[in-house]
């Protein structure tokens, strides 16, 4: 079961650059630069539009993942860290951004990064980072009207996830579809503790409980967790989900049925939104600074 899959867990890093933009005749160049537990996030925007962003995992040295994730948005473009007008930093690592003008949470930069992905209709965010979950509240402008999060365990986090994956050997980017391929809905694994939800996997499938219904266990627990924190913060449409617990359509299916309310769309990379929104900060503050 678990052969040769001992990094199955592992996402792809990636970077984009928007032909369609020329920097060089932008008026103001900003940058989010989003440093997260799991994974670090860099996305450059001219005049407000995004031009270029890069995804890759979070390494050991925080300024080096910040320096290594705008390097390679930027790679390839002729652009330089001088040409940056502004810098906003965000997430777990946001004090840690050497090239950073200043830092923002990553409450405030999600909240904005979501109202930028889905529009100003956006009452309600749910975010799973590596190794926590938020839930925020905002306006029509994106600005945080109140927020809960939950940073206890690794239980319904990234993190968590790809212990599982790790555990079954399943591709983190396969799990979320694997765990819909079962005839009924299983009862939830422990959803207190990872250790304790891999111990029960273990104990499931030595019983001869298939992989896809381990998984559909360990999302139904999951699930119940995200609901809870949900409820206690209180659920206004639109609601969206942010992160790359997004991209995960077993957790947003069940997500969705269990709140009995659809999830908004966006075709932008849903793990952009923190870094969306410290780069729409740096704009601000940016047009703030050149005013002066």
């Amino acid at each position: 079961m678990m052969n040769g899959a001992k990094e199955c867990w592992k996402w792809k890093e990636y970077r984009w650059e928007n032909s369609e933009v020329n920097w060089e005749n932008a008026a103001v160049i900003t940058a989010g630069v989003d440093i997260g537990s799991v994974s670090s996030q860099a996305v450059i925007m001219c005049d407000g539009k995004i031009f270029a962003f890069a995804s890759m995992r979070t390494g050991s040295d925080s300024p080096n993942s910040a320096l290594n994730v705008i390097n390679w948005a930027m790679q390839g473009t002729g652009m330089v860290l001088e040409n940056i007008h502004y810098t906003v930093g965000t997430g777990y690592g946001r004090v840690n951004v050497p090239f950073a003008d200043k830092a923002v949470t990553e409450i405030a930069c999600h909240a904005r990064g979501a109202n930028f992905m889905y529009g100003p209709t956006v009452r309600t965010i749910l975010d799973m980072g590596g190794q926590d979950c938020k839930v925020i509240r905002c306006d029509e402008k994106g600005k945080v009207l109140s927020f809960l999060m939950n940073d206890k365990c690794a239980a319904g986090t990234g993190r968590g996830l790809e212990a599982f994956c790790s555990l079954l050997g399943v591709p983190i980017e396969e799990m979320g579809e694997r765990s819909l391929l079962v005839d009924e809905e299983p009862e939830p694994v422990s959803n207190t503790c990872v250790v304790f939800a891999k111990t029960e996997a273990l104990g499931l499938l030595r019983a001869g409980w298939s992989v896809e219904k381990v998984l559909a266990a360990y999302f139904a627990a999951t699930v119940n967790r995200l609901v809870s924190l949900l409820e206690r913060v209180g659920l206004v449409e639109d609601f969206a989900v942010t992160g790359g617990i997004a991209k995960n359509v077993g957790i947003v299916s069940r997500l969705e049925k269990k709140l009995g309310v659809k999830a908004l769309k966006t075709d932008m990379d849903t793990q952009l939104a923190g870094a969306i929104g410290a780069a729409l900060f740096a704009l601000a503050l940016a047009e703030t600074k050149q005013q002066a």
